[in-house]
């Protein structure tokens, strides 16, 4: 059975067509940085431009789901923290549908969790052992098998409301962490319960993209990225050398794409923090998550 899904977030936009039978086969795995959730977090609905390059990427995949003779109705679409923070997200969403048929709905935090939570885990993975972590450009989800919990971080809503200068300020750098540290903070009950989950997965573009640089990989591998191990050290590496650079400085650094570079420290540090927080020997970085929990889902 053919199925296809777009994970429409605050950074990127993301399409999977896949063959779902015993297996799951993919047929394409797409993604976008159109920054649609540009200047959101102060205040700001969807702005024109944001929306243009939204518009424009789905335009394309319109074309590419008709190449694998789907009809973009039947697509599942989903918005997450820039359609629940936008106040003329539906209004974007009409158009869409009518400029290129694809139908969005806008998940909850929770509901977000628990899909990339099932997307991300691969068959030897055992669920009630494992810990799911997405940073996205809006929020960051946490989920286990039975719990989670959504928090307002993520790499653009930090870079927009702290991270300013060019390169980032020390002042800036301690604002944020403090920040981050605030909101983490308020697991602490899932702390005490996952004190003892063993397996820690990272998803989404943040974890994909430092992985890909930490393994100096100039295109996007899957099959040396799917399972990578990073610990608290080399996250703090990463981010101290995110930090003195500049965002042009970021941009020739091997695997980091040019459109992640002024929002990939704010994402790094999250995770970093995250790790210490929950007290995380080792990290695997998935580069699967909610698309693929999408098509499963709805299996």
């Amino acid at each position: 059975m053919r199925k296809a899904a777009i994970d429409l977030g605050t950074n990127t936009c993301l399409l999977l067509v896949c063959e779902q039978g015993k297996d799951l086969e993919v047929l394409t795995d797409q993604s976008e940085v159109v920054r649609l959730g540009e200047g959101i977090f102060e205040g700001k609905g969807l702005v024109p431009e944001a929306m243009e390059r939204t518009v424009s990427c789905l335009k394309k995949y319109r074309d590419i789901v008709l190449s694998y003779d789907l009809d973009p109705s039947e697509v599942i679409c989903v918005g997450t923290a820039q359609s629940r923070a936008a106040h003329n997200a539906v209004l974007f969403f009409d158009r869409i549908e009518k400029e290129t048929g694809f139908k969005f709905i806008t998940l909850s935090g929770e509901e977000e969790a628990s899909t990339s939570f099932l997307g991300a885990l691969l068959p030897f993975y055992d669920p009630s052992d494992c810990i799911v972590i997405d940073i996205g450009g809006g929020s960051t989800e946490f989920q286990s098998k039975s719990d989670g919990k959504s928090l307002d971080l993520g790499s653009v809503r930090i870079t927009e409301g702290f991270l300013k200068e060019d390169p980032v300020a020390d002042q800036e750098f301690w604002s944020a962490q403090d920040e981050i540290d605030r909101q983490l903070s308020a697991l602490s009950l899932l702390k005490k319960k996952w004190i003892h989950k063993k397996t820690w997965i990272a998803v989404a573009g943040t974890a994909v993209t430092l992985a890909q640089w930490w393994l100096g990989l100039s295109e996007f591998d899957p099959s040396k990225i799917e399972n990578l191990v990073l610990r608290p050290s080399d996250l703090h590496r990463m981010v101290n050398e995110l930090k003195w650079r500049t965002i042009e400085e970021r941009k020739e650094l091997v695997g980091i794409h040019p459109k992640r570079a002024d929002v990939l420290l704010a994402g790094a540090i999250i995770l970093w923090r995250s790790m210490v927080y929950f007290e995380v020997e080792k990290l695997h970085v998935s580069t699967r998550g909610l698309r693929y929990g999408l098509v499963q889902r709805t299996s």
